[in-house]
């Protein structure tokens, strides 16, 4: 696995737009708050010409933000690529997207939800860790939560363990200011079964809407990545923004079957974002129908994915978690 050089004070930090950009006033004010609270912590902050920009859902065409992912890969300066926004039409950039300039200059990329679609073929096609957490408006709040100082402590080298927070936020909350918390109102649980859970492997996972549409294309290394490290197994960690039951079952099937899972040491799912069933099917239900013959610890409703906080995972780093009473532990180690 190759591990990016820890960021460091007065490295500059990438901010682009692989997937939609951002053009509401609001958001404006989250992205220049984000580069200050990022610059008074020491960093710069370089955005790309089209992160501010979105016509159709998307940054500009998919050739032109390859190009300015391009662009961040190979200025020295930059140690930290961090996407804007999440939307829908990242898979499109894939198809003009380097992956060998990418893996001549090891950086840290971060993101989620459609960025998972870079990440993971990063992580998968060059042998390079990514980070799946937050896009570069989360830093753009007047308060940090601790999440975000974890997100940018681990970044930093520092050795910590990450724990469940509190509180999460049930829904999405109408930004005003731009400079809001996540606004956290549900008490966090981590659903284990009612048992204790210990499970370690190499983290690898994301967003599963994502993630289906990468499955059997020519950038689709999963299988081939997860054997290179079977002695070590995978912990797969997963979420879902708008899956329905239905969707989600036959969703894992279709990675089950494509290999990706044969050498799983478990499973952890984030809170879905949007969740419903024609037949009265439950998220854990449909889950457990696909991967319950594998015989590996599953843990549900963890901090990971669109409701916020969440934790910082770091694709290929080794990782150990503990579960108990609701309550969840992450050690990393890069």
């Amino acid at each position: 696995m190759i591990f990016p050089k820890w960021i460091q004070k007065g490295d500059c930090i990438g901010v682009t737009a692989c997937s939609a950009g951002k053009t509401e006033p609001v958001d404006f004010v989250r992205l220049d708050s984000a580069a200050r609270q990022m610059e008074r912590r020491g960093y710069r902050v370089f955005e790309t010409p089209d992160t501010r920009k979105n016509e159709k859902g998307r940054s500009a065409p998919a050739r032109v933000r390859a190009e300015e992912l391009h662009s961040l890969a190979e200025r020295p300066e930059v140690s930290w690529v961090v996407q804007a926004s999440g939307g829908d039409y990242l898979a499109e950039m894939l198809s003009y997207t380097d992956f060998e300039r990418i893996g001549r200059n090891p950086k840290w990329y971060q993101g989620y939800s459609d960025p998972t679609g870079l990440l993971f073929s990063i992580t998968t096609n060059c042998d390079m860790a990514t980070v799946y957490a937050g896009n570069f408006c989360d830093f753009g709040m007047e308060l940090w939560h601790k999440s975000l100082e974890e997100n940018l402590a681990l970044l930093e080298g520092a050795p910590l363990v990450q724990r469940s927070f509190p509180l999460y936020r049930d829904g999405f909350a109408e930004r005003v200011t731009g400079l809001e918390d996540f606004q956290e109102d549900t008490p966090v649980y981590w659903e284990s079964g009612g048992q204790p859970v210990r499970m370690s492997g190499r983290l690898l996972g994301g967003c599963l809407d994502v993630l289906l549409n990468l499955v059997g294309t020519r950038f689709d290394k999963t299988k081939e990545w997860c054997e290179r490290y079977r002695e070590d197994g995978v912990l797969w960690y997963l979420e879902s923004f708008a899956l329905s039951a239905e969707q989600l079952t036959c969703g894992l099937w279709n990675l089950k079957e494509a290999g990706w899972f044969q050498h799983a040491r478990g499973f952890v799912f984030g809170r879905p974002a949007f969740f419903s069933s024609e037949n009265g099917i439950g998220y854990r239900e449909a889950v457990e129908a696909v991967l319950g013959e594998l015989l590996v610890p599953v843990v549900y409703e963890a901090d990971i994915g669109h409701k916020a906080p969440r934790m910082t995972m770091i694709n290929g780093a080794l990782a150990q978690l503990f579960v108990a009473d609701g309550r969840g532990e992450l050690k990393v180690t890069c």
